[in-house]
């Protein structure tokens, strides 16, 4: 396992935990925006392990619940660096791999913002949709490769993904809150990796281009 951060220090505690429970992993300091730390995350796996295998592509931030008058470019152009963009580079990045291989995985943490329209900002809701789209397109483009592509679309998860938010727009956020007395409980960043396991193994062979929400039944309203 590689595991890859902006925060060095705690993709080596996540090292340190896998390496307790008797398995192998590597810590690789990678900026998602950053084209170079792409090609040098999957570089160095490659050097580690020899391939790749699986690709989660994890990293998100959030926005600050602006609506579309009120989205600045910078806002705009940042969630799509780190929540879409990244995601289509590491992707090219491996596809390479995977077909010479006949096989791979690659899953895609989206949201339900991804499938939503107002659960979050007009810049998170549409870096997400993306996400989900793109998701559907390489599962089914090389899906008689033998390759799977699957997105995961988690409710509110107890991350620290809101640290990620600044100057939250008043107006945007009171509205996005209009639905949230439905969630039924924040959910354990481990019932997100359990989805995960499932759709990076075998049981989930006949999974391809396709979304599994984990939200606790909250979007089923």
């Amino acid at each position: 396992m590689v595991v890859s951060d902006i925060d060095l220090e705690g993709a080596k505690a996540t090292v340190a935990e896998v390496e307790a429970n008797g398995g192998s992993a590597l810590a690789v300091l990678t900026h998602v925006t950053k084209e170079e730390d792409i090609q040098n995350l999957i570089d160095t796996t490659i050097k580690t392990y020899g391939t790749v295998d699986i690709l989660v592509n994890n990293a998100g931030i959030m926005d600050n619940m602006a609506a579309a008058a009120d989205v600045t470019d910078e806002l705009w152009d940042r969630l799509f660096a780190v929540n879409t963009t990244s995601v289509m580079r590491a992707t090219r990045k491996v596809l390479p791999i995977f077909l010479t291989k006949g096989a791979g995985v690659i899953i895609n943490i989206a949201s339900v913002g991804g499938l939503r329209g107002s659960i979050a900002g007009a810049a998170y809701t549409a870096s997400k949709h993306a996400v989900v789209g793109f998701t559907k397109n390489t599962g089914f483009q090389y899906a008689k490769e033998g390759i799977r592509c699957n997105a995961i679309a988690p409710g509110p998860i107890k991350t620290n993904i809101t640290a990620t938010m600044g100057n939250v727009n008043q107006r945007g956020a009171a509205i996005c809150r209009t639905g949230m007395s439905l969630i039924p409980r924040l959910g354990e960043p481990e019932e997100i990796a359990g989805a995960a396991l499932f759709l990076a193994s075998d049981d989930s062979r006949f999974v391809n281009g396709t979304v599994l929400t984990v939200d606790g039944g909250w979007t089923a309203y």
